[in-house]
């Protein structure tokens, strides 16, 4: 059963490559349903018939595996890069437009264009590139699951260097998203300039500094 399950991670990518596909570029973004953070989203372009089977969602894999992966897909991938979505991004556009435009970050800093795209989710931005949208592809498309181990080492290292500012909102565990922690602390202390104003925080004050 293992042995299909990662065969099937790979079905979409093979059959790009066959119909002569060289640069499908995985897309995944991480942090949607945070409160605090940007969004951020990875693109990997692996060379054809590369295969990495322990690769699959980030979600599924321990903190210790996805270091060591991310590692990995970095030394094998053809091309690879992490790009965020800021806060002022996320409040202007919203989430789901910060989010695919991060995503598009990713395609237009690759050093040669991807000539197919292998989506996570069920929808892109408009693209002269074609392109495919896979729902829940993080563990349907090694691709797309690459980019999202990518993206959630990052975010998750970005939000624990930001916890040691912040240490009351307990990012060093929930990387921003609404923990009982967090959001005790967001009604006790307030909102700070990592927060998504346009989220609902549960409190309108404005952080004031604390000293330690």
């Amino acid at each position: 059963m293992k042995e299909n399950q990662v065969e099937d991670r790979l079905k979409f990518e093979r059959q790009l490559w066959s119909e002569g596909y060289a640069r499908v570029m995985g897309l995944d973004e991480v942090g949607r349903g945070c409160l605090a953070g940007p969004v951020v989203a990875a693109g990997v372009v692996f060379k054809p018939e590369t295969d990495i089977p322990e690769i699959r969602d980030s979600k599924s894999i321990n903190e210790k595996s996805r270091l060591l992966l991310a590692e990995q897909i970095k030394e094998e991938a053809l091309f690879w890069t992490v790009q965020e979505g800021s806060i002022d991004e996320i409040n202007e556009l919203n989430i789901l437009w910060a989010s695919l435009h991060t995503m598009q970050k990713c395609v237009d800093a690759a050093s040669l264009p991807p000539d197919y795209l292998l989506v996570d989710g069920n929808r892109y931005i408009n693209s002269l590139i074609p392109y495919t949208c896979l729902v829940k592809g993080d563990d349907r498309s090694m691709s797309i699951a690459a980019a999202s181990i990518l993206a959630k080492v990052y975010r998750d290292e970005l939000m624990r260097d930001l916890h040691e500012e912040f240490p009351e909102y307990g990012w060093n565990s929930n990387v921003g998203y609404p923990a009982p922690v967090h959001k005790k602390a967001l009604k006790e202390y307030g909102y700070t300039d990592h927060h998504r104003t346009t989220f609902k925080l549960g409190t309108n004050k404005k952080r004031v500094n604390i000293t330690s």
